[in-house]
């Protein structure tokens, strides 16, 4: 997700690691809770009261988050950020933040992605 041509994050992607970012509004998930893609539909289902039908599948994520976006913005906050998907192949974090970046262009309302992780004391 890293802009070679700016050399910076795209606009709704931001990456935090020192003390705990005020985001107001945010929902907000733990990276604890988030560690493989079921956990992480899981987490999401629960955090934006997504409708059961949600799917396993990103396509299936991709249309109800859309759904979700259709109704006004939405902030997410993923806290422990490292543990996002850690117990998933890499690829499968590239297609989370393939789908997020889709949704953040093309959605009719503002996403923004706030990963905190806190730095080692």
């Amino acid at each position: 997700m890293f802009d070679q041509d700016r050399g910076r994050l795209p606009d709704w992607l931001t990456v935090c690691r020192d003390g705990a970012p005020q985001v107001p509004g945010a929902s907000v998930l733990a990276g604890a809770a988030t560690r493989t893609r079921p956990a992480l539909f899981a987490a999401l289902a629960d955090a934006l009261a997504l409708p059961t039908y949600l799917g396993s599948t990103w396509d299936a994520l991709a249309d109800v988050l859309r759904d979700r976006l259709d109704a006004g913005p939405l902030t997410l906050l993923i806290n422990d950020a490292g543990q996002l998907l850690a117990d998933e192949p890499a690829g499968q974090y590239a297609l989370l933040l393939a789908v997020l970046g889709n949704l953040a262009t093309t959605a009719p309302h503002p996403l923004r992605v706030v990963l905190h992780e806190a730095s080692p004391s």
